[in-house]
């Protein structure tokens, strides 16, 4: 393995004290050295650093004064990696072993408190040098920067390991190769720098010889995806070559390494489509070796890559994760929601440890977690009361936390499954100025989401309706749309619908019949239920025992008002029930709402949105609305019991017809 010997310095404040080896390097790159300065001041970066390029190259010095038969300076003044020198350094006092190194390395926040601390060190092995490296690149994209931070550049430190690795690549070990490497990638270093250019090279020997390791080689493939493109050649060699190692022998760590790979070569993964089988059923039976990270990261993995042939997989992931539930990180718990979401799996310990943990915890979540709780509820039709009544009051609460388009992800699902939770004034009042605050950051498509929501519970939004309905808006929805689909024609449509029956005191514009559709039932947008075809079947029958005929009901009717009606019955101004085709002396209309479980939410007697407000709308239309939800017609023994059922439902008093 490769060292570093690093100057025993310290950093005081005046700064009168620095590294020898610098000190070493300015003698030679001084200001008189014009020559040696020119020759060496190739950039590694983009950025406008040539006033400190002259301190890192060392390595020239080396060569420099090895042709003039010059003495080097001693091991304690240089930055040189020592291969032969191991057991010398690993007896020195200043030499800090691996396991407390790493702790330390991962306790820092900053660039400057990992080269602070790498400074003081006094021999460092070339993985532990390309691990101080790989946090600075960690520290830098947690905080977001797209580039090398100036202070990073002007260290010396960073740029006297930057020039050792470039020098010294034929010593490095595979580890400390590819992850110096991965933390330069991450660093945003120039692709064609003498740096990058150094380290790819070895890189691609040491592929060549056939020997590295699976997880190096994930690294590498990783690597070479940002520097080049997922369909170069290095990353076709990566992944033959991974396809020749024995997969049965890997640790979960390898096989997360691999699957995050193939993830990030998505174009390439149709071609390799057997070895992706070949992984997801070697995971299966390793699933219970799986941390929160690696479970979440599989989880994520198999969602990009759409595996949705790997369902065994997937369920025993989902299963595993359940008590994990108060452990995953919120990037975590994200990754396994969105996993749940992609395959349509649901699991009731997995949503009650999830209640727990959001009714516990709530007010301190990240609000891309609490969003994406919200949307899982929302996917799966789960009226969670736990989960929605702490999301309600944490809005209240830290509304201000939330972007936009979280905003509408927290408040959808109260209006798609139909739910008021007891601080509904404070919750609603809370989102009304929530929205005339932040009015114009709010999307199009999303303020129209969010505002139909609230229609859908009767929290009409009379106040921005004029708003919805002008050109303006109707313009920039479109814009956004590139052409209005049908979704969002229905939404608008049942919005206006809703101001002319349960908002007569609305006097804004009205929206023009070019936005407005005729059915709410034509699909892929649909925003009624279709009739489940058995329970209709059941229901026909019962109907035909009870009034002798099939002439007397209709089925599927279309109202003006954009509805269907699943089953219609006429009554006359003396009750009597006139044949459906009759339209004379109609006084009373009944609407038989045929609910199977698909119009409620998962596992509930709850009716979901879109069902309670055509219902509420029929009945402002002038029907009896008559509900007859599956759960009643189940329970019936015999025919002779439906028929009274019907009976019952339909005439609780007496029933005559013609």
């Amino acid at each position: 393995m490769a060292l570093i010997t690093l100057p025993m310095s310290r950093f005081y404040s005046s700064g009168l004290q620095t590294c020898r080896i610098l000190t070493c390097l300015r003698k030679y790159f001084s200001p008189y050295n014009k020559k040696g300065r020119k020759i060496m001041c190739h950039g590694y970066f983009s950025l406008q650093q040539e006033q400190f390029r002259v301190y890192f190259h060392h390595a020239y010095c080396k060569k420099h004064q090895s042709e003039k038969g010059s003495k080097l300076y001693p091991v304690g003044g240089s930055l040189l990696f020592q291969t032969a020198a191991w057991d010398r350094f690993e007896k020195n006092n200043g030499h800090v072993d691996d396991q407390r190194f790493y702790k330390e390395l991962n306790t820092f926040t900053s660039s400057e408190q990992v080269l602070k601390y790498v400074s003081t060190l006094e021999t460092l092995s070339d993985t532990m040098a390309a691990a101080a490296l790989y946090r600075v690149s960690e520290v830098e994209q947690e905080e977001g920067g797209q580039k090398i931070p100036k202070t990073v550049l002007e260290n010396e430190i960073f740029r006297a390991l930057c020039f050792q690795f470039e020098y010294e690549s034929t010593n490095l070990s595979d580890t400390g190769l590819v992850t110096a490497l991965q933390a330069l990638t991450g660093l945003h270093v120039e692709t064609q720098s003498n740096l990058l250019v150094s380290l790819v090279t070895e890189c691609q020997n040491r592929l060549q010889q056939g020997h590295m390791t699976i997880h190096n080689l994930c690294i590498l493939g990783e690597c070479m995806i940002k520097l080049q493109n997922p369909n170069c050649a290095m990353l076709k060699e990566i992944i033959l070559q991974l396809q020749g190692k024995k997969l049965q022998e890997c640790t979960p760590e390898e096989i997360v390494a691999i699957y995050t790979l193939l993830q990030a070569a998505f174009g390439e993964v149709v071609q390799h489509q057997d070895f992706l089988d070949q992984l997801n059923n070697l995971s299966i039976s390793l699933v219970y070796k799986f941390s929160p990270k690696i479970t979440s990261q599989i989880l994520d993995a198999l969602v990009t890559l759409n595996q949705t042939r790997a369902f065994p997989l997937v369920v025993k992931l989902c299963i595993h994760s359940v008590k994990f539930v108060s452990h995953f990180t919120s990037e975590e718990l994200g990754r396994v929601l969105e996993g749940f979401i992609y395959f349509g799996y649901t699991d009731k310990f997995f949503t009650q440890a999830l209640e727990q943990r959001v009714s516990t915890y709530c007010l301190t979540m990240h609000p891309e977690s609490i969003s994406k709780v919200m949307q899982y509820c929302s996917k799966k039709l789960i009226l969670s009361k736990p989960i929605f009544d702490a999301v309600a009051e944490s809005f209240v609460y830290q509304a201000e936390i939330f972007s936009p388009v979280q905003v509408s992800q927290l408040i959808i699902p109260f209006g798609k499954l139909n739910y008021l939770p007891p601080n509904a004034p404070l919750f609603f009042r809370k989102l009304e100025n929530t929205i005339r605050t932040h009015f114009k950051y709010f999307p199009p498509q999303t303020l129209l989401n969010l505002l139909h929501s609230c229609t859908l519970i009767g929290r009409h939004p009379v106040n921005y309706m004029a708003k919805l309905f002008s050109p303006y808006f109707l313009q920039k929805l479109q814009a956004q749309e590139l052409n209005l689909n049908r979704s969002s024609l229905a939404q608008l449509t049942q919005l206006y619908l809703t101001m002319v029956l349960e908002c007569p005191f609305y006097k804004g514009p009205k929206l023009l019949p070019q936005y407005q559709v005729k059915s709410f039932l034509i699909p892929p947008y649909l925003l009624e239920t279709p009739m489940d075809l058995q329970l209709y079947k059941t229901v026909t029958v019962g109907l035909i025992d009870l009034l002798k005929a099939k002439i007397y009901f209709a089925s599927k009717v279309s109202t003006p008002y954009c509805y269907t009606v699943d089953i219609e019955i006429k009554l006359d101004e003396e009750g009597f029930v006139v044949p459906f085709t009759s339209d004379e002396d109609v006084y009373k209309r009944l609407a038989l709402c045929i609910d199977d479980p698909k119009r409620f939410c998962l596992n509930s007697h709850n009716l979901l949105g879109k069902e309670a407000i055509k219902q509420r709308h029929l009945q402002l239309l002038g029907y009896e609305v008559i509900q007859i939800p599956f759960h009643e017609v189940e329970v019936l023994q015999s025919r002779c019991e439906l028929v009274k059922y019907l009976k019952k439902k339909l005439f609780p008093h007496s029933y005559r017809f013609h």
